[in-house]
């Protein structure tokens, strides 16, 4: 039964990893939780003098210092004070230089989010005049590379760690207080808390780094280790890892003095053990709710102490569900895990999914805002795939419910035929014992003194004597052939035992359904600790309602233009078709040419023909341009900036005489 068992098991975990890999894969670095949503002057935009500062606006406070916000110059240079300053609530600025001559200015952010989450980006705006520049924007990001991706690793090890501590810790509390004597169960709580430790360093350690220049190197920098302490995220690291020291003791005294206790100090040693764990884990959980996603946004007063109780609420449910796993398929043959263990876990169990339930359906208004953000956002999406994986968990959590029941109904009977079996053992040992007795008592009743039994005696005691003194030359190699055969028989009799447990069809079946529910288990935390890297949903629509992309994506190319605008000044010689053409129409620097051809065709000169580029829906422009004149009805002006894509208004003024003049215009869209 066993080797059947083993593959399934193999190819299942294969498939978990499997899932869990394409997750990771998808998930990318960790997404901005907080968005810009405006900025001044805008991205774009095109003003007639140098601004005295730049102002930005975040959907949530933010942290910065001196290199947080920049203003670059077309060549690369700072033109700020460095000292950037927040002027009310959420918006920030820095001041400029004084004097800024023309051109296009880049400005770049990276800042932490007050859900402790990185965020980095850039745009640009123009004085005068849009032109080149040597400043590259693209590429930026915050939080990626190797520091990123290793401190995406330790917060997946640390909600891991956390489920199975409080999960495990739970599940011999409140369903199997005779498991604190099983080995298995006690390497796998010592293991979750040893996870979580380890993984709580690492963060501490990476923090810095990860949220500034991303180098290695910087992670072994004290002083940068010192800021790190004083925010509210370094904080809840090192607040976490006292909590974990106590949670030491919790395990010491779990799997020490309680497991030693009979069942009656047991319970009294119980109800302390419960409280005091109860509190280190609702510590534990807060240091997660105080820094990230509940600690900010709407209602967060509220929200902390619902997301203490929503990881709770998973810890105790999917650790748990992992203990029982563990528990019966490594657990001694001779300590199997009792059907009322599996009875007590389904009930703390169904607490635990309604807690979701509650809880999750708060979070979710909170993190979302409307129904369309499910479908139209990444968190919403990643929301869809958790509640679909808690609904087929809650649907394999029946089956095992009913496995239960089957084996509880069982349990009795094979009680039973057990007691029979061992009541029928000591009869015939009772048997056995009894005619040795009597044999014994006829042969010392025969040996009287000179009869030639007497004599067989007396030789017998002779020979006795000797073989006690061979037996104490031999003892050593004689305790050791002894001890040998207890151990095999003990082997024997586990494995048979272990054979007994797994020919029970009711805990095979158990075992397999409890196994489909810790695999999905696994899925569910990982698409859970993602959706806590994930920027909500409700940020990122505040952010597409400002105008300002969350991901960062341009339009693709749209080819060039062509826009045939008639005209007609009322002038002699007035009339006239002008032709502007656009290459490539698309984001960044463009190529205009513009032809002036009388109505039957024929090109013309003209005493003065301008250009303007106007976008009313973002207020930038008009931005002038002054065309070259080539030849004969032809005009020019390469090098062309068009700062972002949309509907472009392109207004051409015509000037036919010295006081003939009209203004026509036609939108086209640009990519």
């Amino acid at each position: 039964m066993t080797q059947t068992i083993a593959p399934r098991v193999r190819t299942l975990v294969l498939l978990l990893l499997a899932a869990a890999c394409a997750l990771l894969a998808g998930a990318g670095p960790a997404s901005a939780h907080a968005a810009l949503t405006g900025s001044d002057p805008r991205e774009g935009a095109v003003v007639d003098k140098a601004p005295a500062q730049v102002s930005l606006t975040f959907s949530e406070s933010v942290s910065m210092d001196d290199d947080s916000l920049r203003v670059l110059d077309p060549k690369g240079k700072r033109v700020d004070d460095g000292k950037p300053s927040g002027t009310g609530g959420t918006t920030y600025s820095v001041k400029l230089h004084a004097g800024l001559p023309d051109g296009t200015y880049t400005v770049t952010y990276q800042v932490v989010s007050a859900d402790s989450h990185p965020v980095s980006g850039a745009y640009t705006f123009s004085v005068g005049a849009p032109s080149e520049t040597s400043v590259t924007v693209s590429g930026q990001g915050a939080g990626g590379g190797f520091v990123g991706g290793l401190y995406g690793v330790g917060r997946y090890v640390s909600y891991a760690g956390f489920a199975v501590l409080v999960g495990g810790a739970a599940f011999v509390l409140a369903c199997w207080p005779r498991g604190s004597g099983v080995r298995v169960v006690q390497r796998f709580v010592v293991s979750g808390w040893l996870s979580l430790t380890a993984a709580t360093l690492l963060l501490l350690l990476l923090r810095g780094s990860y949220t500034g220049s991303g180098k290695v190197a910087d992670v072994f920098d004290l002083g940068l280790l010192g800021e790190v302490l004083q925010t509210k995220a370094g904080a809840a690291l090192v607040s976490r890892l006292l909590l974990l020291a106590a949670a030491a003791l919790f395990i010491a005294v779990l799997f020490g003095a309680y497991d030693k206790r009979e069942d009656e100090e047991r319970r009294d040693l119980a109800f302390g053990l419960a409280v005091g764990g109860s509190v280190v884990a609702v510590g534990l959980a807060a240091t997660w709710a105080m820094s990230e996603h509940a600690s900010v946004g709407l209602q967060a007063g509220l929200a902390m102490p619902v997301d203490v109780v929503h990881l709770i609420a998973v810890a105790t449910w999917l650790g748990g569900l992992t203990a029982l796993l563990v528990a019966l398929y490594r657990g001694p043959a001779d300590t199997p895990v009792p059907a009322l263990a599996v009875s007590r876990f389904s009930r703390v169990a169904f607490g635990s999914v309604i807690a979701l339930v509650v809880t999750g359906t708060y979070q979710s208004w909170r993190q979302l805002g409307s129904w369309t953000a499910f479908t139209d956002t990444r968190y919403g999406q990643l929301l869809l795939v958790k509640i679909g994986l808690v609904a087929v968990l809650v649907g394999v959590a029946y089956f095992s419910r009913r496995w239960t029941a089957q084996l509880a109904e069982a349990t009795p009977a094979v009680a039973r035929a057990a007691a029979a079996r061992r009541a029928e053992k000591g009869e015939k040992g009772a048997g056995k014992a009894s005619t040795k007795a009597s044999g014994n008592a006829s042969a010392k009743a025969s040996a009287k003194p000179g009869t030639k039994a007497s004599g067989n005696a007396k030789v017998a005691e002779k020979e006795s004597a000797t073989a006690k003194g061979s037996g104490t030359a031999k003892g050593t190699g004689g305790s050791q052939r002894a001890a040998q055969l207890a151990r095999q028989r003990a082997a024997v009799d586990a494995a048979r035992q272990k054979r007994q447990r797994d020919a029970d069809p009711n805990r095979f079946g158990l075992r397999r359904s409890v196994l489909a529910e810790a695999g999905i288990a696994v899925v569910l935390l990982v698409v859970t600790t993602v959706l806590t890297q994930t920027e909500p949903g409700r940020t990122e629509e505040e952010a597409k309602a400002a105008g300002t992309s969350s991901a960062g994506s341009s339009a693709p190319a749209t080819g060039a233009v062509t826009l045939d605008m008639p005209f007609d000044t009322g002038s002699q010689n007035g009339k006239g078709v002008v032709r502007v053409e656009l290459d490539p129409a698309r984001v960044g620097v463009n190529d205009l040419h513009l032809y002036v051809e009388r109505p039957d065709g024929t090109a013309f000169d003209i005493p003065e023909v301008k250009v303007a580029l106007t976008q009313k829906a973002k207020d930038i422009g008009p931005l002038p341009v002054a065309p070259d004149h080539i030849t004969t009805g032809h005009w020019s002006a390469s090098g062309v900036q068009i700062p972002m894509a949309g509907d472009w208004e392109v207004a051409v003024t015509v000037r036919t005489s010295d006081i003939d003049q009209v203004t026509i215009s036609k939108n086209t869209q640009i990519g």
